[in-house]
């Protein structure tokens, strides 16, 4: 499952390589159903046609399980459209997007805007799923000075999140790998 925590590693690792890169970009991570869940600019970047841009390319990579570029081999190929898209940014045939595979699985996708060129934009989406494959990164605990508030903002309306407000009065969020939650299957 791509989760908040996954999702952010990847859009921190693919600005990181962009400032590796010195370019400024938007990156955006998203589910199978083209639905965003996580969004990040850099300073400098160029607006909101990038964002949409990398929210777009996301989407593409999510929805085929392909690069973004590849789109329309997918809907010439005859393979209908999903539903799920009139619901999202419209997906974007341009280079910079690529799906989030975990054990053989696709789990979304990542997509990046506003470098100087379509590759940079891919480099830095390939550089932000790498770090969601490296072992270890997922949390299992955090206070809530690991957190920001909109994490914790998050974290409440998450299904397999639990929170827990401590004596000392900081909250705990525990990211649930069972499958069972308050007594009833999730």
């Amino acid at each position: 499952m791509l989760t908040l925590f996954k999702a952010r590693n990847i859009v921190n690792q693919a600005l990181q390589r962009a400032r590796e890169l010195n370019v400024s970009v938007s990156v955006a991570v998203c589910d199978t159903s083209g639905r965003l869940i996580a969004l990040n600019q850099m300073d400098g970047s160029m607006g909101w046609e990038v964002d949409r841009s990398s929210m777009g390319k996301a989407v593409a990579a999510a929805i085929t399980g392909r690069p973004s570029e590849r789109l329309f081999e997918q809907f010439a190929a005859g393979v209908p459209r999903l539903p799920a898209c009139n619901n999202v940014v419209p997906p974007r045939g341009l280079r910079g997007g690529l799906p989030v595979v975990e054990a053989g699985i696709i789990q979304g996708g990542c997509g990046v805007s506003g470098a100087l060129t379509p590759e940079q934009d891919e480099e830095c989406a390939r550089a932000g799923i790498a770090a969601a494959a490296a072992p270890g990164t997922e949390q299992a605990v955090a206070t809530y000075s690991d957190r920001s508030s909109f994490s914790i903002s998050t974290a409440m309306h998450h299904p397999k999140t639990l929170l827990k407000r401590e004596p000392d009065h900081h909250v705990i969020g525990v990211t649930l790998s069972s499958s069972i939650v308050a007594g009833k299957r999730i």
